[in-house]
């Protein structure tokens, strides 16, 4: 099983990642929105600005502080340390 840094020491199961998706657009906000109601959200994001949500294969959505892009380059195996996000 291969585990995703997804910011601040919090990983996630690579194989149960669907898609990672930018929180900008309203019908991503109406997701977390509800995922956030039916307890289905997991708030990664210790406090900051949501910039990637997570979809996992079981419906519940992940919310992270690190850019889309981040996230997936480390899908890739391109792990270039912590994210300027991170370090502040």
């Amino acid at each position: 099983m291969k585990l995703i840094n997804i910011g601040f020491g919090n990983m996630v199961s690579a194989e149960r990642v669907v898609a990672v998706v930018s929180p900008e657009s309203a019908p991503i906000k109406r997701m977390v929105q509800e995922a956030k109601e039916n307890r289905d959200a997991i708030d990664a994001t210790f406090g900051r600005r949501t910039k990637a949500v997570l979809i996992l294969d079981t419906g519940a959505l992940v919310l992270s502080a690190l850019l889309p892009e981040t996230i997936s380059s480390r899908f890739g195996g391109r792990d270039d340390g912590p994210a300027p996000e991170e370090e502040s």
